[in-house]
């Protein structure tokens, strides 16, 4: 019998529970995957949270794995059994030693990435792709503002956006992250909890801004980054670790400067076939030539995920998480 973390009701990390699942052969298009390396991102509290909704309970959470293929079914032409390969796609369960799930949600890895690593890169990595490259494309010689800099998309983003050519400002929440961050590329640290980042962000600019903000945060740091912002710019809010951000008037954007304001999700950018095999294999590209370096500073074995969760909801990580079966 195969054990997966699966919640009975949502709510706090007390409600994970590491029990006996029946996996079962894949069918037409599906593989089975035993996991090496599973990811722990922050969308998981969010599922376990009920925030986000999730499929009937009880399920399974988890959008990020590495492992290898035990099985195939029909129709699977570009995966074997024996194939290492790596997801971070709906549908979530990856909290668990193996699962069935579709073909066309998983890559091949490279030689070059190991299982930890990519378990510890996939979404995150794929979300600062998508970020940085097509979301706002961001250019040589541009100034950015990206909050959370030392959390696992942060730092992905702040080596990432450097390798492009950019200048980085990035908030933290403590000096010791205003440390890491800088040594990933972040030219400019802001400690939130002890300057206006806002103010901060015009001084550095001469009072002009910056054409784009990445906002993972939510509610506490959504006004200001839209004060953030030159004229036409871009506000990206890509996440909601501090709450969901309040009903806007859109009639604000205007006020300030013409703004543009997108919410994103990995899963729209990612959702054809193709643009899951361009998205990773530009994610490839960068860490193999060594431009993103994946910094996995937690881990945790699988059956512990609600220490993993109390740890992550207490902002108390730095870079990645991996929770291994």
């Amino acid at each position: 019998m195969t054990k997966a973390i699966r919640i009975h009701e949502t709510g706090g990390p007390e409600v994970l529970r590491w029990e006996d699942v029946d996996v079962g052969d894949p069918g037409e298009g599906e593989i089975r995957v035993r996991h090496t390396a599973v990811g722990l991102n922050y969308i998981d509290v969010y599922f376990r949270t009920g925030l986000y909704p999730g499929p009937d309970l009880p399920f399974s959470l988890g959008l990020e794995a590495a492992g290898v293929i035990e099985a195939v079914g029909k129709g699977v032409e570009d995966l074997s059994e024996g194939d290492r390969v790596a997801y971070a796609a709906p549908p979530i369960g990856a909290y668990a030693e193996a699962r069935v799930m579709p073909a066309r949600k998983a890559v091949k890895l490279p030689d070059a990435i190991e299982d930890r690593q990519a378990a510890a890169m996939m979404l995150q990595g794929m979300t600062t792709e998508y970020l940085l490259r097509r979301c706002f494309s961001v250019k040589k010689g541009q100034t950015i503002l990206f909050h959370a800099a030392a959390g696992g998309v942060g730092l992905m983003a702040c080596q990432w956006a450097k390798h492009l050519g950019a200048t980085v400002i990035g908030t933290v929440g403590g000096k010791e992250k205003a440390e890491l961050a800088k040594a990933h590329g972040c030219d400019h640290t802001i400690l939130y909890n002890e300057e206006s980042f806002v103010d901060r962000v015009k001084e550095l600019t001469d009072g002009k801004g910056v054409p784009v903000v990445y906002d993972g945060v939510g509610k506490t740091t959504f006004m200001g980054s839209l004060d953030c912002l030159q004229p036409r710019g871009t506000l990206v809010s890509y996440g909601q670790a501090s709450g969901a951000v309040e009903p806007l008037n859109i009639g604000i954007l205007s006020q300030k400067g013409s703004l543009y304001l997108t919410r994103p999700t990995l899963m729209t950018y990612t959702a054809s076939r193709e643009d899951t095999l361009e998205s990773s294999s530009a994610l490839f590209e960068v860490v193999k030539k060594g431009a993103v370096k994946i910094e996995i500073n937690q881990t945790y074995a699988l059956k512990d995920a609600a220490e993993a969760h109390r740890v992550l909801e207490g902002r108390k990580t730095t870079g990645s998480t991996v929770l291994i079966p």
